[in-house]
């Protein structure tokens, strides 16, 4: 591998981890804490994320449990994930609130199968402007005198190779989300 895209390795490895916990996001009919991560609640004169003011606990398939850490705050976590309209039954119970997943239609599969695919093209998106950057930085190099034009075109088949293996990595990801959202 070429020097061009280990500097930028990070760069690549990034754009799939950030592509993975966006794709956790999406509701696949099952509880999954991942779909609160983005539920900010405003606690002490501050928005923090939920899991930073309660536990949040998986009872079952369809079901899950936030216990706060003080309970003067369950108010306002009841608040912030009716506002963040995830399509969940909140129920509060007193001291804690008991989140419950609806069965999923095929018309909510379909919808969740196209957030996957948006997420998806953000991540490829991302993937390309980190491609542009390493070819400019070889063309650079090249312009420079720094490579000759072989290596040039190596280091350029290199990077094309690098990139199809992410976005390889990346459709997998996605093809096995679609398989768990259309799983009944």
């Amino acid at each position: 591998m070429n020097i061009y895209i280990q500097n930028k390795k990070e760069d690549f490895n990034g754009v799939v981890d950030f592509f993975k916990k966006d794709l956790s996001t999406v509701k696949v009919g099952r509880a999954n804490p991942a779909m609160l991560d983005g539920v900010l609640v405003e606690a002490y004169g501050v928005k923090n994320p939920l899991n930073s003011v309660c536990n949040i606990s998986v009872s079952d398939a369809r079901s899950m449990t936030l216990t706060p850490w003080d309970k003067n705050s369950l108010k306002a976590i009841e608040k912030a994930i009716i506002e963040a309209n995830l399509g969940l039954g909140v129920v509060n119970e007193g001291d804690k609130i008991r989140l419950n997943i609806p069965q999923m239609t095929e018309e909510n599969r379909k919808e969740a199968v196209k957030k996957a695919n948006e997420k998806q093209e953000k991540a490829r998106v991302s993937l390309r402007q980190v491609r542009d950057e390493v070819k400019s930085s070889i063309e650079e190099a090249f312009e420079s005198k720094e490579i000759g034009e072989d290596d040039k075109f190596r280091f350029i088949k290199e990077l094309d190779e690098e990139v199809e293996k992410v976005n390889n990595e990346i459709k997998q990801m996605r093809d096995k989300k679609e398989a768990e959202i259309m799983e009944i």
